[in-house]
């Protein structure tokens, strides 16, 4: 990957990770669908009045879509709502490596490799050592919604590898149309319409600000780069850089939320992480020691 690549890719992490406090900043004032459908609403329009629609079939945009806006975003913001804190949430939802590796793997009848069973297993551990310390900021329904979050994120990965090459910003925003509706509809059947006003009556600059980045900063800039990375690079290539997701998402947490970080956390941090930087490097490692086995 080129080094400018490389690059855009880290400014998508550093923007989904440091995006997890801006989250908790909106759900102070908006609930955890209509947030999401704002969202969607948002990055849908007027974007898609601008841009032509791409050539991917209706079905393509149609799983992205729901895949994203409601399995990832919509089940993510409801956890987060009082399941599980900002910095656990941007750690547990970088499984979707694993996810999307084992999907595209799925597809292409490829083999898991060794290495790959054990990086696995390191983030499984991190995952169980979660588990053991749920407390009142994170419990065991938020810990699997956030898993389930990120099941989806693999799925949406996947769905825009196969969309091929195609201009990501209009695959994000043409896809926004399958995911604002569905999240408007379960917002106004579990939230209710009287939430939607009070919501929108009483949210201030801050929130309304959080609002516009989750469109502009999250669904436009990050998902649209990062969907074109995966249209462009094979999946363990790209996907693997999210590790840097909870780094950012954890720090700032700790910065601006005053979320603790306890040993257990880091342990539970240090395992997932060595995890996804096995995925990660160890093909490089590998590649590099086979010289010296041979002499």
């Amino acid at each position: 990957m080129p080094l400018r690549h490389l690059l855009l890719a880290l400014a998508v992490v550093a923007v989904w990770g440091t995006n997890f406090v801006v989250i908790k900043v909106a759900l102070a004032h908006f609930p955890p669908l209509l947030l999401a459908a704002l969202r969607f609403t948002l990055a849908l329009l007027p974007a898609v009045f601008f841009l032509p629609r791409p050539a991917v079939s209706w079905r393509n945009l149609a799983a992205y879509g729901v895949l994203i806006g409601v399995g990832q975003f919509g089940v993510l913001f409801v956890a987060m709502q009082a399941q599980i804190s900002p910095g656990l949430a941007s750690l547990v939802v970088q499984m979707q490596v694993f996810f999307t590796i084992a999907l595209a793997m799925r597809i292409t009848q490829e083999r898991v490799q060794p290495f790959q069973w054990w990086a696995l297993l390191l983030a499984v551990a991190g995952i169980s050592v979660i588990v053991l310390h749920t407390d009142g900021s994170t419990t065991p329904l938020g810990l699997a919604m956030a898993l389930f979050a990120a099941l989806c994120w693999g799925g949406g990965n996947t769905a825009s590898r196969q969309a091929g090459r195609v201009n990501m910003l209009a695959y994000v925003v043409w896809s926004s149309a399958f995911a604002a509706p569905p999240l408007i509809l379960l917002s106004l059947v579990f939230e209710g319409s009287h939430a939607w006003w009070t919501s929108m009556q009483n949210a201030d600059l801050p929130s309304w600000l959080a609002v516009v980045w989750q469109a502009w900063g999250n669904s436009l800039f990050g998902y649209a780069v990062w969907a074109w990375l995966l249209g462009r690079y094979p999946a363990a290539t790209i996907s693997p850089t999210a590790l840097m997701v909870p780094i950012f998402g954890m720090g700032t947490a700790a910065w601006w939320l005053g979320e603790p970080l306890p040993t257990w956390k880091l342990v539970a941090a240090g395992l997932v992480m060595l995890g996804l930087a096995l995925n990660l490097l160890w093909p490089r490692w590998r590649h590099l020691l086979l010289p010296v086995r041979q002499t």
